[in-house]
């Protein structure tokens, strides 16, 4: 049987960029797509990284940058010309270059915003005018727009001379002489509508817009809800200003899901990648809850010793402290993380704290129950094989332990879920309630209740 291989498009550009063949290069690189080749360069040696951005035609070297990671851009910017810079920037897609001038030191910025072309300064100005998380910052103006008395073949003409400049011509905005946004359509409406038929016949005055100060966040809830591969976005007076597109939503995602994981794990959000933030930066951006947490267990040692007369009694009660506190930490990070990610994707408000709160009663008390039981079990079992002697009151202890794991499940599903839902009400992140957070608070009054518990069942007996 014969076998056959094929070369990557990879394999070619490592064995031309050993032959130093330049001309076949520039060939091979302007048939890859912006994002793969942005992948594929960023992996690079940085001399060869260099070489390969050099080698691509303005416009394709403009999306590439785009796709690059922070520190990816910020090597190039170090390395390539002023004019090669203004370049590549006056390249670029409004939007994606909105986004790198947040990223970049004021006085860089200043410089470059200066370089810019006449109209693509404009532009720039307008988006970074807007507030730092409005949706504002993440539109780009380049889009197409028609008006309702055009016919569909004017449309189509329009869209022929116009597209390629355009972030999308998937949507089409049907806008008044004054620029007022009357409707978005999808452009299968005009490929399948008769050439002579108007535009103020096709559209359907059905659409969805943002508004160019509303949140970064709500848009996002916004494009789940009507799943739309773009939406335009206007002024107070309806005016179309230009559109938010999937891509940067998708990436706006991203990076929303990479702060609430970090800010879930106990940490403040990085903001930059893991490889790349300086070691001292992270360290400040870890240790502030880490002195947090470990100031809230210092309270969990103040609880134990305020029982310490109960434990001398019966040190066999100490046994047992790791398995219930563990337990209700473990419910507590278990409902924080649901409601969290619930309050994200939309599915649960403030408004509707009544609901989760008997939700995670229900769900408390049985999850409660189940560990309550197992724990008993596991008491009785050791004692009954002989594998631990827990004394001649074995059974009022396991009541007591079973008890006490209901109750501490209880309190720490309750204390998880409606944390997040508090902190949301004041006007906090929801985020910063992390499931270290709740454990610790779930370690202190889960102390409280278990030994509250063993007093009623081992009073007279071993207490």
């Amino acid at each position: 049987m014969a076998f056959y291989t094929f070369a990557t498009p990879a394999d070619n550009v490592h064995e031309l960029l050993a032959q130093h063949d330049f001309r076949a290069l520039k060939g091979t690189l302007q048939n890859w797509p912006a994002p793969e080749l942005a992948r594929f360069i960023a992996e690079l040696p940085e001399a060869q990284f260099l070489v390969l951005f050099r080698l691509l035609p303005l416009a394709q070297a403009a999306a590439v940058f785009g796709y690059l990671a922070p520190a990816a851009q910020n090597q190039l910017l170090g390395h390539l010309t002023p004019e090669q810079v203004t370049d590549v920037l006056n390249d670029m897609a409004p939007d994606d270059r909105t986004g790198l001038f947040q990223r970049l030191p004021a006085a860089f910025v200043k410089t470059q915003v200066e370089r810019l072309s006449p109209d693509e300064r404009r532009v720039t100005l307008e988006l970074m005018g807007f507030p730092h998380d409005s949706v504002g910052r993440l539109m780009t103006p380049d889009y197409i727009a028609i008006g309702e008395d055009w016919t569909v073949e004017q449309v189509l003409d329009y869209i022929r001379r116009h597209g390629a400049s355009a972030e999308t011509v998937t949507m089409l905005y049907v806008v008044d002489a004054q620029g007022v946004l009357l409707d978005d359509v999808h452009i299968r409406e005009f490929l399948v509508a008769p050439l002579t038929a108007r535009v103020a016949a096709v559209r359907n005055n059905i659409f969805v817009c943002l508004g160019a100060l509303q949140s970064q966040e709500s848009a996002l809830a916004d494009f789940r809800r009507h799943q739309r591969v773009a939406l335009p976005v206007t002024n107070t007076a309806g005016v179309l200003l230009g559109i938010v597109t999937l891509d940067d939503i998708l990436a706006l995602g991203e990076r929303e899901n990479t702060r609430e994981m970090q800010k879930l794990g106990g940490s403040e959000a990085l903001d930059e990648p893991y490889l790349e933030i300086p070691l001292l930066k992270m360290v400040k951006k870890r240790a502030g809850w880490l002195v947090v947490l470990f100031l809230g267990e210092m309270f969990t040692a103040t609880a134990m010793g305020f029982f310490e007369g109960e434990i001398e009694k019966a040190v066999v009660l100490a046994l047992f402290v790791p398995l219930v506190i563990s337990s209700g930490g473990n419910a507590g990070s278990q409902a924080t993380s649901l409601i969290i990610r619930a309050m994200s994707l939309g599915e649960v408000t403030v408004g509707r704290w009544w609901q989760v709160m008997r939700r995670e009663l229900l769900a408390g008390l049985a999850l409660g129950a189940i560990l309550g039981i197992v724990g008993t079990i596991r008491i009785a079992l050791w004692q009954g094989l002989h594998l631990r002697d827990y004394g001649p009151h074995w059974v009022p202890l396991a009541l007591a332990v079973g008890f006490a794991l209901v109750g501490i499940v209880l309190w720490g599903s309750l204390a998880g879920s409606m944390l997040p839902l508090l902190l949301k009400k004041v006007g906090f992140d929801p985020a910063t309630s992390s499931a270290p957070f709740v454990a610790t608070l779930v370690d202190v009054t889960g102390l409280v209740i278990y030994f509250s518990v063993a007093y009623l069942f081992l009073h007279g007996t071993m207490l």
